[in-house]
């Protein structure tokens, strides 16, 4: 599945800042004094693990705020599986330049490869029971967009990217309004036939009002694998199921195998370790 580009006024603010925040006001001192103003390098990233990639538009971006010049050629696309050793992109330009951009270039790499894993591993659990993998908005303040598009790389689904994508009514919109049906009635009365309703329950018994009042979409959070069947047989697909809490790679598959349509993971973006990339010289 192609990923979506993000878009590049994102991207080079991300980059900027990043750069920024590492190079402090006196810039980097060590390629200052070791490396000689005009030396011209040619550099590798290389994968020091299997698993999926993802980060080359921020990687590339730094290369360039660095070096305008530099000339890069990548191997690999976002979403790609990769192997220990892989060359995923070679950068040629002015040295002092390339290596003040490197641990930025890695530090987005690593991340956002270590998240595609991670989601990889996620959606193999659940290979061939029709569920999908979704994110959460339990996101680094700043990267979601960076986080999201990896977990896409990974094959996970997109689900909401901020607060104004979706009516989501949760617990505690739920206990402000005074109920289930309550909370859905008013936001089904409030958004256009554009928008989606969703509504979190907590308990078998609300499910019901939730799709009577209007809900396309009902999360179950933390049901019991019995409730989750129940949940499903009641529906009987006239809503999108969406199980949350209580997931790991260990229960993942066992949710899905209850029947619900999506499984959203907020470990994705919060958990994911790192992937391990370097800079080799050539």
């Amino acid at each position: 599945m192609p990923v979506n580009p993000i878009p590049r006024y994102l991207v080079s603010e991300a980059v900027t800042r990043a750069l920024a925040e590492d190079q402090g006001g006196r810039g980097d001192v060590t390629a200052l004094a070791c490396i000689p103003a005009k030396a011209e390098s040619k550099f590798y990233f290389v994968s020091r693990q299997d698993g999926m990639f993802c980060g080359m538009q921020p990687a590339l971006e730094a290369v360039w705020q660095m070096d305008p010049e530099a000339l890069v050629s990548p191997q690999v696309e976002d979403g790609s599986k990769v192997a220990k050793g892989d060359v995923l992109a070679s950068v040629t330009g002015n040295a002092r330049a390339l290596l003040s951009a490197e641990r930025i270039a890695l530090n987005f790499m690593g991340r956002m490869s270590g998240i595609a894993t991670f989601t990889r591993q996620y959606v193999d659990a659940v290979a061939e029971t029709g569920t999908r993998i979704a994110h959460t908005r339990k996101t680094t303040p700043g990267f979601r967009a960076f986080e999201l598009q990896a977990v896409q790389a990974g094959g996970g689904a997109l689900h909401r990217f901020g607060l104004d994508d979706a009516i989501l009514i949760k617990d505690n919109h739920v206990a402000v309004c005074g109920g289930v049906a309550e909370a859905v009635k008013a936001a089904r009365d409030s958004a256009g036939h554009m928008t989606r309703v969703a509504v979190e329950v907590d308990r078998l018994d609300q499910l019901g009002d939730a799709v009577e009042a209007g809900a396309e979409s009902v999360l179950l959070d933390n049901f019991s694998l019995d409730d989750l069947r129940g949940a499903v047989a009641q529906a009987k697909g006239k809503v999108t199921l969406e199980a949350s809490g209580g997931v790991n790679l260990d229960t993942v598959r066992g949710i899905a195998e209850t029947g619900v349509d999506i499984i959203s993971v907020g470990a994705l973006t919060h958990s994911a370790p790192n992937f391990d990339i370097g800079l080799d010289e050539g």
